[in-house]
């Protein structure tokens, strides 16, 4: 008998819905200025990514309407329409906002001025600028109906450009220019002018000296429109059997640079001949729905908005705090040999990490280290410590996953670089992803080798340590450094699965673990006792784990949600999943840290892990969740967790309107977790047992 199918809400509009969280943020009033232009940044990054990913895989599969439709569970070319809809409802909104936020950065000194609104001075300053930073970049490529049309790169905006004489037998002439910020800041600040700051846009730049860069040309008119083309950023690998996978990666990464397009953004204000004109040149019909915009594109680039005003229009920079029990005089493996520790990005400090390892490559007792690596900083000092424990003889072996979506040349380029210091370089797993996020030091102590192992949540990247919540298990428990060993070996010889009592392991046993502990709260609900689960993700997509969510609460299991980003579950229906609570809180760092917490009549299990809650994660990548043995981090975890949920400041309701209503309490006092975690640390408030 099959099974009947799961009430599930369509991934692709659930993350319309996160994305829709992360403009609320830049709508909302007691949020810094600078940040919520930041914001938009943010929400626009993300945006390109969904139509590179997700939008171009719809395209892809919309050939096989029929068949798509089975597995998705809905008509693709409705849903893109779906997408569609949305995606312009909220360009409306980022267009309100941003001019809202303009408006009030004014009254707070700080002007974004166009090239109209220069003053003779300002002008001045402008034409240098242009002369000399801007103009050697800049080669301009006329358009003509016969010649083929230029190749626009994906996700850089580009100005379209019209212009002629008034005489109308003349025609007009158009050319493009890519606008270059790959090299240049898109943000020129100008002379300021009594205590007043204005900044203009090197869209802007450019525009004004138009007539520097068309100076032999006879024109009475000259316009000029911004465009942005996003393009499919799927890798196609190819089968030749005779090349090395890190070829075929490259290769792919070439290809994808001409992927097809997606999706074009124009100004609203472009004449419809010159939209028209676009079009067909880059082959884009009106079925693949052309969204307009407004005057500027790329948002991406407002994430390095310039504070030039007063201070309090950002964040305050939070210095991360030190672990209190990772001082500078002493040995980490001294200390991890006694006790288990959890380090807490970004309130902890990332440094304890590269402390570790830099401890590691010089200590003379150590022999190897191991390392699984995803995505690294782009000046990785993770990689330079274990660059310099090769240099003083250790065994270095690293694990790099070459298909780490848009850091495949960075993990590339770091995977040479090891390569040439004499570390054993692993690609991954064939048909795995490697996403698990662990390093294992073995090292000879009195004779006896010991080993110490990382097992974290995040990648070992002190770029993103800074915004993003993760937390890292440091351990010398037997117990889980045998199976940590046991991972790194499946690795080296994907033969040998191993078993694992301990650690979580996906694609052979996390999800029937998950499904036994869950199992477990079932009975203990049927039974009358206590039974909840509270669990913290990225993502919950997983058909099969969201059934058994609505198992479990149809049985009586109280369950709490954390979901940052998807959440396809349809909390608080009646009948289903009426002992279901799902919150999202987005907020100044990213919440990116998964959690789960069993209550098990009690005696709580508690787990922190690489891997969502998605089929993906679950079924196709190499994952590993590690228990939390320490009593007294499980009390520090609980502490985490009871703050990220009564958060009432940030967090949102996730339910089957996905309107994104801020939760509402009765409690007076304004709660914003991140805020309570940071200060929860810094007193050192951890319950002791």
């Amino acid at each position: 008998m099959a099974k009947k199918s799961v009430v599930l809400i369509n991934r692709e509009l659930s993350w319309l819905s996160f994305n829709e969280r992360v403009l609320q943020e830049a709508e909302n009033k007691t949020v810094p200025l600078i940040e919520r232009l930041k914001f938009l940044g943010i929400y626009s990054n993300n945006r390109d990514e969904f139509f590179r990913v997700r939008v171009a895989t719809l395209k892809r599969v919309v050939k096989h309407q029929k068949r798509a439709e089975e597995l998705m569970g809905e008509n693709p070319v409705r849903l893109l329409e779906k997408i569609q809809k949305a995606v312009i409802a909220q360009q409306e909104k980022f267009e309100r906002t941003y001019q809202v936020i303009i408006r009030d950065l004014n009254k707070h000194g700080i002007s974004i001025i166009n090239e109209k609104q220069l003053t003779p001075i300002q002008g001045d300053f402008v034409k240098d600028y242009f002369r000399e930073k801007v103009k050697p970049s800049l080669f301009p490529i006329m358009l003509d109906n016969k010649a083929p049309f230029p190749y626009l790169k994906d996700r850089l905006g580009y100005l379209i450009i019209k212009f002629g004489k008034k005489d109308a037998t003349k025609k007009s002439k158009f050319a493009i220019i890519e606008v270059p910020t790959d090299n240049i800041s898109r943000f020129l600040v100008l002379p300021n002018d009594k205590n007043k700051n204005f900044i203009i846009l090197l869209d802007d730049v450019i525009r004004f000296c138009l007539d520097d860069v068309f100076q032999n040309f006879e024109y009475d008119y000259l316009y000029a429109y911004n465009i942005k083309l996003t393009r499919d950023a799927e890798i196609d690998m190819d089968n030749d059997l005779a090349k090395s996978f890190v070829e075929k990666i490259s290769k792919g990464l070439k290809a994808r640079k001409k992927g097809l397009p997606v999706r074009l953004v124009y100004d609203s204000a472009i004449p419809s001949d010159m939209l028209d004109f676009i079009m067909k040149k880059i082959k884009l019909g009106k079925e693949d729905n052309p969204i307009p915009g407004g005057r500027y594109h790329n948002f991406k680039d407002f994430i390095s908005f310039p504070n030039v005003g007063n201070p309090d229009l950002s964040y305050k920079k939070i210095k991360p705090i030190k672990h209190p029990d990772l001082s500078d005089q002493t040995s980490i493996f001294k200390i991890i040999k006694q006790k288990d520790v959890l380090l807490t990005y970004p309130y902890q400090s990332f440094d304890h990490i590269i402390d570790f390892l830099r401890e590691a490559s010089i200590d003379p007792k150590v022999q190897s280290i191991k390392i699984t690596l995803y995505r690294v900083a782009k000046h990785s000092s993770i990689v330079q410590a274990l660059i310099n424990a090769l240099k003083n003889g250790k065994q270095v072996t690293a694990v790099i996953e070459l298909q780490a979506r848009f850091d495949e040349e960075a993990n590339i380029y770091w995977s040479d670089k090891l390569k040439e210091e004499g570390a054993n370089v692993i690609y991954g797993v064939p048909g795995l992803k490697v996403h698990s996020k662990l390093f294992l030091i073995t090292r000879k102590e009195s004779g006896t080798i010991n080993k110490y192992a990382h097992i974290g949540t995040g990648n070992f990247n002190g770029d993103t340590a800074k915004v993003y919540t993760d937390h890292t298990l440091l351990t010398s428990n037997k117990q889980i450094t045998e199976e940590v060993d046991r991972v790194f070996n499946f690795y080296f010889d994907n033969f040998k699965g191993g078993s694992y009592k301990h650690l979580l392991v996906s694609p052979f046993f996390m999800r029937k673990r998950i499904y036994q502990l869950i199992n477990k709260e079932i009975q203990n609900a049927k039974a009358n006792k206590p039974a909840s689960l509270c669990l913290k993700l990225n993502n919950l997509v997983d058909p099969e784990m969201i059934r058994k969510l609505y198992e479990a609460s149809s049985e009586g299991v109280k369950i709490k949600l954390i979901v940052r980003g998807i959440c396809s579950l349809v909390a608080g229906v009646k009948g289903l999943s009426e002992n279901i609570e799902a919150i999202s809180i987005v907020d100044k760092y990213l919440e990116h840290s998964r959690v789960f917490i069993f209550h098990n009549n009690g005696d709580e299990k508690y787990f922190i892990s690489s891997a969502d809650w998605m089929s993906r994660n679950l079924d196709y990548r190499s994952e590993v969740a590690v228990p939390i043995y320490d009593q007294n981090i499980k009390i520090q975890l609980k502490q985490i967790m009871d703050a990220l949920w009564t958060d009432n400041t940030k967090a949102r309701i996730l339910g089957s309107t996905q309107n994104n209503v801020y939760r509402k309490s009765t409690n007076k006092v304004k709660i914003r977790a991140q805020e309570d975690i940071m200060s929860l640390l810094k007193s050192k408030r951890i319950t002791k047992l």
